[in-house]
């Protein structure tokens, strides 16, 4: 039995510096663009109808930035499915337009030990020519597995 603000290590536990391995996504389509705007209600023209995007003096419809920013999610548990997301936030930097894909990857830039291991993630999604579209970070605990996990 584990008393409770004592887990163990993971005998694997990542240090810093170490990456997480890249991942694409898409590209969005405008179909995939409706379907996140009927469940999000995020259905703002400008991601909807390509006469708004140039208007706002886009070259297209962007995809919606936390369509994007979901992305980390996955990326996150298919690297380690022991982790607990317990804080997600970043920076968005450019638009990625409908018909576009992005590359998600990260790297730990911290490692605490301790009652309760925790790193902290450095994670950024790039557009098709690598520039950056969000730089993100995130905190993740390390989850003891449960009777069902």
């Amino acid at each position: 039995m584990i008393e409770a603000g004592t887990e163990p290590m993971p005998p694997d536990w990542p240090k810093a510096g170490d990456e997480i391995r890249a991942q694409n996504f898409g590209p969005f389509t405008r179909e995939a663009l409706a379907r996140y705007a009927a469940v999000s209600g995020d259905d703002n023209p400008l991601h909807l109808e390509p006469h708004a995007a140039r208007a706002a003096g886009l070259a297209g419809m962007p995809v919606h930035g936390m369509l994007i920013f979901s992305c980390f999610e996955p990326l996150i548990m298919r690297w380690r499915r022991d982790l607990f997301i317990a804080r997600l936030s970043g920076k968005f930097l450019r638009p990625v337009l409908a018909g576009e894909g992005i590359r998600v990857s990260g790297r730990v830039m911290r490692r605490q030990d301790g009652s309760r291991p925790e790193l902290i993630l450095r994670l950024t999604a790039r557009g098709p020519k690598n520039d950056l579209a969000i730089v993100g970070e995130a905190t993740v605990l390390y989850e003891i597995p449960g009777p069902l996990g």
